[in-house]
């Protein structure tokens, strides 16, 4: 099965992607040139592995009748010296109320992420010109 979504050039340095009936548009921060006026492509890729650990996380939740309230997951990455991310950490945060039983198989829920399983084994990236 073959999917696709549409980038396409807008004023200054945004670029706006078109998926189904969504928008998501990028921009580039002012010191790269850019006007700010929305996140950088590379913090919407950060926030696609925080938003998909915390998904699961939602799931393993709801079948087990928790409360989500208070659950975050607070994502942090560290840079080398070639301003390459190195490292990611995802922290779940759990509420005071959070079953202590369901601590550990709650971290494995959001190991299941499709975003981070993509990291750990790549798709080839092609990129070609097309008339």
């Amino acid at each position: 099965m073959t999917q696709s979504l549409i980038a396409e050039l807008g004023a200054g340095r945004c670029v706006l992607a078109r998926y189904g009936d969504f928008e998501i548009a990028t921009d580039q921060a002012v010191e790269g040139g850019g006007e700010g006026s929305a996140p950088e492509p590379f913090d919407l890729f950060l926030a696609s592995l925080a938003t998909c650990a915390g998904a699961y996380v939602s799931a393993f939740c709801r079948q087990r009748d928790i409360s989500t309230d208070g659950i975050r997951i607070v994502q942090t990455w560290t840079r080398g010296e070639s301003n390459r991310v190195e490292r990611i950490e995802l922290e779940i945060e759990l509420s005071a109320t959070f079953p202590e039983k369901y601590r550990t198989a709650v971290a494995r829920a959001a190991e299941q992420c499709s975003v981070k399983k993509l990291l750990g084994d790549p798709p080839e990236v092609v990129t070609r010109v097309r008339d």
